[in-house]
């Protein structure tokens, strides 16, 4: 991803780069997005874009390994998210999913991980610390909680399923308070000029509609010229 690609990727929302997927594979039916509803800590931010580390939290319960191995496995978890390669998203699955307590991200972690030079982060579990949460560093999360329970590292850099959508470490990922989406890599090369004509298609019906004396004729003609260019 060169540097124009990722700096337009920043000024477009993930439903414009879901649609603009769909546009480079000249089809629809393209399902590596989350389900559900996110919260952003930083909702009128650019969004997240970056190549995820991936990583596996619980909290409700402690831990049953010794306090050596934990810590260790927690080490090496910040060790991979310092020397990820850039730009990086954390993207964190809490397996206690959907009765997270343990609020991994807060100011704390959110200082240590935009100190590594990652851009956000991705979790289906929680976030606390509204308010005092760095600026540029977003975090998209399932809740909002108090406390940070028994938080834990489980696993490192393997798979994980965020609200539906599976990711592995690497996976270029796009999030903002819609949700996120993994981009294809065959599709890369070929996103900006999607994103290009998907705004151009949607302008088709977007530029008649905000002219006086719009009405269900012209809305009629729009469309039809919206239909015959879109996938």
């Amino acid at each position: 991803m060169n540097d124009a690609l990722l700096d337009l990727l920043r000024t477009v929302d993930t439903p414009t780069v879901c649609n603009a997927i769909e546009v480079a594979q000249g089809k629809r039916g393209f399902r590596a997005f989350t389900r559900g509803t996110v919260l952003c800590s930083a909702p009128d931010d650019p969004a997240v874009v970056g190549y995820a580390v991936t990583a596996k939290i619980a909290a409700v319960n402690p831990p049953t390994e010794s306090p050596d191995v934990i810590r260790t496995r927690r080490m090496a978890y910040y060790k991979a998210m310092a020397e990820a390669p850039k730009p990086s998203i954390a993207v964190i699955e809490d397996t206690d999913f959907p009765h997270c307590v343990g609020a991994f991200w807060g100011e704390v972690n959110c200082v240590v991980h935009k100190g590594f030079g990652m851009s956000g982060t991705l979790t289906n579990g929680v976030m606390r610390d509204l308010g005092d949460l760095t600026d540029g560093f977003p975090v998209i999360a399932g809740s909002i909680g108090p406390s940070h329970g028994f938080v834990h590292v489980q696993e490192l850099e393997t798979p994980v399923t965020i609200f539906g959508m599976t990711v592995q470490s690497g996976d270029l990922v796009h999030a903002d308070r819609h949700g996120a989406v993994v981009i294809p890599p065959e599709v890369v090369e070929h996103l900006a000029a999607a994103i290009k004509k998907l705004q151009d298609t949607e302008h088709l019906v977007l530029g008649p509609a905000r002219e006086p004396g719009f009405d269900f004729a012209k809305f009629e003609a729009a469309w039809s010229a919206f239909e015959n260019a879109r996938t």
